[in-house]
């Protein structure tokens, strides 16, 4: 089905996805989303851990479609639902205003509640040193949308805003979230963002990420980026026993693939191991 918009002052048309969501039931009591109809940049993994007592969602994605309706045999009303941000850009708190439950680290706080810098779909909205430092990092070059497709027939592009919410939930470093039958561990691991957190599940060897690492393109340098932090951080994940890792971007990998990106990086980066 297609349909049409205006953008940027000419006519073009976009397909209608047939489904906006993509998602992988995985082992454990975890499932994966993402939006395949979103730039590379932005399309970012996001994970729901089912506990016995309370479940948890890892990152929220865009929030172009409502992501609580769309897999109700997921987000049960009746359940408690952690909604927790790795950090607070765009493509990880989009959704997280559908959640009663809002946890997020204190270095973030207000930016997920007054989201500042990528706010919308418009590609002329990026800073162009921004989109050349993404292109430069190796994503595809920026046209006129950050999707590809509509998500339903009459959808307007321009009208997307993120969408703030004030965390309900502060966490801090070592904080431990009780799923009932099943805990993770806070790790604040700054360097992509002030109060950029990773997850750690020692009793299944799950890492979850953000956006700290992931098997594609680093970001490292931005507004609210520290190199030498984030080397730091880096070189902290080594030492975990990880089996697997379920990162903010891209598929999972394991512990050689985790050692291999980390040390590609530091020796890019001109900082040891």
């Amino acid at each position: 089905m297609i349909t049409s918009v205006i953008i940027s002052d000419f006519q073009k048309t976009l397909p209608v996805a047939k489904t906006w969501y993509q998602r992988l039931d995985l082992a454990h009591g975890v499932t994966r989303f993402w939006e395949p109809h979103v730039h590379p940049l932005e399309q970012a993994n996001f994970w729901h851990i089912k506990g016995s007592d309370r479940d948890l969602l890892i990152d929220s994605g865009m929030g172009i479609v409502p992501l609580r309706t769309s897999f109700p045999d997921l987000f049960d009303p009746h359940k408690e639902i952690i909604a927790l941000a790795t950090h607070t850009h765009i493509d990880h708190i989009g959704a997280i205003h559908e959640f009663e439950h809002r946890w997020v680290h204190a270095a973030e706080a207000h930016q997920m509640a007054h989201p500042s810098g990528v706010v919308t779909l418009v590609c002329a909205d990026i800073p162009p040193l921004l989109c050349e430092l993404f292109v430069a990092a190796g994503y595809p070059p920026f046209e006129d949308l950050l999707l590809d497709a509509l998500p339903h027939v009459g959808y307007n592009p321009h009208d997307y805003r993120l969408h703030g919410a004030a965390p309900t939930r502060l966490v801090a470093d070592q904080d431990i979230i009780d799923l009932g039958d099943r805990t993770l561990q806070v790790l604040h691991l700054p360097g992509h963002s002030p109060g950029s957190i990773c997850l750690w599940e020692a009793a299944t060897g799950t890492l979850y990420t953000g956006d700290l690492i992931y098997d594609g393109p680093l970001v490292y340098e931005g507004p609210g980026m520290d190199l030498n932090v984030y080397a730091d951080s880096l070189r902290q994940l080594k030492a975990l026993p990880v089996q697997i890792v379920h990162a903010g971007h891209d598929p999972s990998f394991d512990h050689k693939r985790l050692i291999e990106i980390i040390d590609t990086y530091l020796a890019r980066w001109n900082m040891a191991s």
